[in-house]
């Protein structure tokens, strides 16, 4: 019986699968992607580009499919979009104190951006803290509406985050519109 009781934590243990990681090798660089086992946690996100919305919102439970890229790391949340699918809409959450969220336009050659961010979170403390441009200088802070002049093409940064002039609850689902 003791014997018994003392082999569950180890059966327990060993069943336990971690996920399998795949490497594949490119021209110029290699990529290394992470498969989950048959139990996997959805991305909880929708994409419809082009005049839609790319929701990353917990409600919706399908996994990002196209044209955004996302990444989380240490309180930053990172996506990358083409400027060719502008004007878009995407769907994000603070769920910690201190996030930061970084959206990455790629191949950006129009000379005007105008973005929005939206929300339905009472006192939510949210703004437009800063746009890098592609000749890498950065101009901010702005408001929770930004239009931008854009000189030069290439990638254009909009950093979303607190504003440490104001006060309120800096957690919530909020959307960001790009055109």
């Amino acid at each position: 019986m003791k014997k018994s009781l003392l082999l569950i934590p180890l059966i327990i243990i060993s069943c336990k699968k971690e996920p399998k990681i795949t490497e594949t090798e490119n021209r110029d660089s290699m990529v290394v992607s992470e498969q989950a086992s048959p139990v996997e946690k959805a991305d909880s996100a929708a994409v419809k580009m082009k005049d839609s919305i790319v929701n990353n919102a917990p409600k919706t439970k399908e996994v990002l499919s196209r044209g955004v890229m996302r990444n989380e790391k240490d309180g930053q949340i990172i996506r990358t979009a083409d400027a060719a699918q502008l004007p878009f809409k995407l769907g994000e959450e603070f769920t910690k104190d201190g996030q930061e969220f970084i959206l990455k336009i790629t191949n950006f050659n129009q000379q005007n951006l105008k973005a929005k961010i939206s929300t339905d979170v009472k006192d939510f403390n949210i703004r437009f803290n800063q746009i890098k441009l592609p000749n890498g200088d950065y101009d901010g802070p702005f408001g929770r509406e930004i239009t931008y002049e854009v000189t030069g093409k290439g990638e254009v940064w909009l950093i979303i985050g607190k504003s440490n002039m104001a006060s309120g609850t800096t957690k919530g689902s909020f959307t960001v519109s790009v055109e």
